[in-house]
């Protein structure tokens, strides 16, 4: 290899590099022409989660939805107490009476345990799975119910799901 090869070809190299710098250089940004994703603020988020079934509260709200609950379960201990009293005066069948608050964000499985100590529902898994197979998982409706111990599971499911 000649000195006039060695000088074309480093010529070439370096027309090379300054033609690929400048389009590289020169050329507009892609970054500039992407668009900017801007986060959703608290009340958007909010929004969002409410529109897709899902209840947000906030702290004090949910310590109250607890302390409602807590209520709940000592006014059924003390009606199942009272209950006991009535059939010991009595030779009729026990029927026990109990009071379930159902607050919003509670599920099936929730729902299911109360009935279980209420011994209308004999496993908490097997209501879940009658509610799942009927497709109303989504539609529990809050409030305060009374139920017995004569109830069937199908009478409950009736009486709190829409």
């Amino acid at each position: 290899m000649g000195t006039n090869t060695k000088s074309s070809f480093a010529a070439g190299i370096l027309v090379a590099t300054f033609i690929s710098g400048a389009v590289y250089f020169l050329e507009p940004s892609k970054a500039a022409t992407l668009p900017t994703l801007e986060e959703p603020s608290v009340v958007e988020m909010k929004e969002t989660l409410a529109s897709e079934g899902y209840v947000i509260y906030s702290q004090e709200e949910w310590k109250e939805q607890l302390v409602a609950m807590e209520e709940a379960a000592i006014e059924k201990v003390s009606l199942q107490s009272e209950s006991t009293n009535e059939s010991t005066e009595s030779e009729e069948a026990v029927v026990y009476k109990t009071v379930i608050n159902i607050a919003s964000g509670m599920t099936s499985i929730d729902v299911g345990r109360v009935l279980v100590q209420a011994e209308i529902s004999d496993s908490a898994m097997s209501f879940v799975h009658e509610v799942e197979k009927r497709g109303l998982s989504n539609n529990l409706r809050p409030g305060t119910y009374e139920i017995n111990s004569n109830m069937t599971v199908d009478d409950v499911i009736a009486l709190v799901f829409k």
